[in-house]
């Protein structure tokens, strides 16, 4: 039982001295105390059942008090001969744990709603996109409204910590400049109360946010960190180690990381919001062949033809990773969606259990054939016929988050464009098709 002190540092061991060291003889932990039948912990260790019940429900009314739960029964042993204790109640209902909320908006009332009014404090969120989706246009756009007053903002100062490129002025002054709400706001927001730190390697990333961001934190009083983009050091320092070892090693530091950052959110009430890189996802096929295109002069389509034709392999089983992934990564929910469109987000499962909200950027293509219309752009030649690419098409959508329903399965994902203010929603009346899937 030595991770009893690493679960609980402060638990009374001295109360239970007497079971303590037969526990630890024979290999039990913290879980399998709080998992197993107390019946076959006190066969297996040889101590009295009565003891072991006793011990298990006192780590169980410790762990309940610090996740918010509370009993109202006083004793700590209560149930000891029983068996269960009471699992008590929450102190606040999901509703009423997120009305009082401290948002930062994305300055679009269709975007707002979509998700639940804005960003959180207190919470991890991911951004997560391939190049080009609107990743640092969306986090530009949280830089200066979190500096806002209320309810639009948190009224405080905001960091930008750069893994790859420098915070970039010239468009953080072009959006003051043309959104309305920045430029006319009371409190209008300002470059000098943007902070910035940039980690090049994955050593100093580490060094940063272990010791130089809760300084900051509290010195300055900052309400959003950004961390623009959190794989990017993984993917450059660990992309040749995929031998089990190098990943056991990444996946506790990506632990690690995660505990750090809730820590920091919730111990000063700030908004923690990170962008994520995405990679391909490769889908099994059984057969594959050549389909030609053949597209008749003045049709106009949402989507490419797709220059190969695929058998799909059988569907995995709805318990493997490929089943289940749909439902976290942001892509593939709907059946409809093109296998060549499929993407995941870096840093895999191990980083989708550290963060509190996923936020999926999606990008296609919007074409229509050759001679079609005015404003077209350069052809490209796909599938043995001539597109036109009119223009990318973009979506928001909340893939998972605690204070708000997802927007993927309700079909509610917001199109945005990006613009010289920042991003806006696109008006579905307006949009000149309809979104393909």
């Amino acid at each position: 039982m030595t991770d009893l002190l690493h679960t609980i540092p402060d638990f009374p061991t001295k109360l239970y001295t007497h079971l303590l060291p037969s526990l630890e003889k024979h290999l039990i932990t913290t879980t399998d105390l709080l998992t197993l039948d107390a019946l076959e912990v006190a066969k297996r260790a040889q101590l009295p059942l009565l003891d072991v019940r006793r011990l298990a429900n006192h780590v169980v009314t410790i762990l309940q008090a610090r996740v918010g739960l509370n009993t109202n029964d006083a004793p700590l042993y209560q149930n000891a001969g029983g068996g269960q204790a009471d699992y008590g109640s929450l102190r606040k209902t999901g509703k009423e744990a997120t009305i009082g909320l401290s948002l930062i908006s994305t300055l679009d009332p269709s975007i707002d709603a979509a998700l639940g009014g804005g960003i959180p404090t207190g919470y991890i969120t991911e951004i997560v996109g391939e190049s080009g989706a609107g990743k640092t246009q969306f986090l530009l756009t949280l830089l200066l409204s979190a500096q806002l007053s209320p309810p639009d903002g948190l009224s405080r100062p905001t960091l930008y910590i750069s893994t790859e490129h420098p915070l970039p002025t010239n468009r953080l002054a072009q959006l003051l400049k043309n959104h309305s709400v920045l430029s006319s706001h009371p409190s209008t927001p300002s470059l000098n109360r943007i902070f910035t730190l940039n980690t090049p390697d994955l050593e100093s990333q580490d060094h940063i946010l272990t010791y130089q961001l809760p300084v900051a934190l509290a010195r300055h009083n900052v309400g959003l960190v950004i961390l623009d983009s959190v794989a990017a050091n993984y993917r450059a320092e660990r992309s040749s180690a995929n031998n089990p070892s190098a990943l056991a090693t990444r996946s506790a530091q990506l632990v690690r990381l995660g505990a750090l950052l809730r820590s920091l959110s919730r111990e000063h009430n700030c908004a923690i919001v990170v962008a994520n890189q995405v990679a391909d996802r490769f889908v099994p096929v059984s057969t594959t062949s050549r389909a030609s295109a053949s597209v008749s002069a003045g049709n106009v389509l949402s989507s490419p033809p797709a220059s190969t034709a695929t058998s799909s392999a059988p569907a995995p089983s709805v318990l493997s990773l490929d089943h289940q992934q749909r439902f976290f990564t942001g892509w593939g929910a709907q059946p409809s969606t093109p296998s060549h469109n499929l993407k995941t987000p870096s840093l895999g499962l191990v980083w989708a259990n550290q963060i509190s909200c996923r936020i999926a950027l999606v990008k296609e293509r919007n074409y229509g054939s050759a001679g079609i219309g005015d404003g077209e752009m350069a052809s490209e030649d796909i599938g043995g016929a001539e597109w036109n690419l009119r223009r990318w098409r973009r979506w928001m959508r909340v893939v998972f988050a605690p204070w708000v329903a997802g927007t993927e399965e309700q079909d509610k994902d917001v199109e945005f464009e990006v613009w010289s203010g920042g991003v806006r929603a696109v008006n579905r009346a307006a949009a000149p098709s309809e979104k393909a899937r």
